[in-house]
């Protein structure tokens, strides 16, 4: 998996205060309607997948596609509710950012001792640690989040490492993600680190 999300050079004070007081009403609102509905089909595109990888040990490439396409959609409206970008998180399936890029490899073949690994023991082993270490890591991320809230305010930037701290954070979130949703059979390192290479 490969998540970035280009820093700005600058970040604009106005859209941190839109964000801020009215981003519920125009950015929430529409994004989370919409987004309900799709979920639902996610989760029904998540319970044949599970089936289909157990007898084929492949994930469907049209319903792999699709949850990338959903990841992506969603970590647009992260970054900007995160105010790691600026304008408006398009929405849509097939929309883009340009500061934004998710790419996820579709796995060749899957395990399927793995899924059912991960089925009946992936809290034992996957939530349950990770679960602590994002814990703490998810409210570190929010202190620095509202660091990066008055920097953009008085400075028009985020200092470089605040900004990579929270990037972070998505990028082990969206591994977690990955992994427990059946999307590949590498389990997801400690770390927000971009991945080598």
């Amino acid at each position: 998996m490969k998540l970035d999300i280009r820093q700005q050079t600058s970040y604009s004070r106005s859209e941190l205060l839109l964000r801020t007081f009215f981003g519920a009403l125009y950015i929430l609102a529409p994004h989370g309607v919409i987004l309900m509905f799709i979920g639902i089909w996610a989760n029904i595109v998540h319970f044949i997948a599970w089936w289909v990888i157990l007898f084929t040990g492949r994930y469907p490439e049209q319903f792999f596609e699709f949850n990338v396409k959903l990841l992506s959609w969603q970590m647009r409206l992260n970054a900007s509710a995160h105010n790691l970008i600026d304008g408006y998180p398009a929405i849509g399936l097939n929309a883009s950012h340009p500061a934004v890029t998710l790419q996820v490899e579709l796995p060749e073949n899957l395990s399927r001792s793995k899924l059912l690994l991960r089925t009946f023991f992936g809290w034992f082993y996957v939530a349950i640690p990770h679960g602590i270490c994002l814990y703490g890591r998810l409210v570190a991320t929010a202190f620095v989040h509202m660091l990066s809230w008055w920097s953009i305010l008085f400075t028009g930037q985020i200092p470089n490492s605040w900004f990579e701290f929270n990037v972070g954070t998505l990028r082990w979130t969206t591994r977690v993600a990955l992994y427990t949703t059946n999307m590949t059979d590498v389990y997801p390192p400690f770390s927000g680190k971009p991945t080598p290479g």
